[in-house]
């Protein structure tokens, strides 16, 4: 359990950052360099590169050595992991909204009964 909250925490941690946020959205088009990323942002190299590893360690990505390139894919099995978290707090609020719109409706009833 606390290994699955720290690999949620990581992925959520990755996911906070816009940059971050918009280089998974480049890459799940298509695998790119380093550098086909870089060109993106008004960031430096070493910057963008931060953000890479942030990615990488949070295992949203994979780098892959393609002669002096590196190349970033998505890794899609690690989104899945969160989507599958927040897919769980997404059914509990639609049971406890579909509960309260019940309620509701049968206080309404009531009310009109009693006129």
């Amino acid at each position: 359990m606390v290994e699955q909250t720290n690999e949620l925490d990581s992925i959520f941690g990755s996911l906070s950052d816009p940059t971050r946020r918009d280089i998974l959205k480049q890459v799940s088009k298509k695998s790119l360099s380093v550098s086909e990323i870089a060109i993106h942002y008004q960031l430096t190299f070493a910057a963008v590169a931060k953000h890479l590893d942030v990615l990488h360690r949070a295992k949203l990505i994979s780098k892959n050595r393609r002669g002096k390139e590196q190349i970033v894919s998505i890794s899609p099995d690690t989104l899945a992991t969160a989507s599958h978290y927040l897919e769980t707090y997404k059914q509990l609020w639609e049971n406890r909204l579909d509960s309260l719109d019940k309620y509701l409706k049968s206080i309404n009833k009531n009310k009109k009964g009693k006129r």
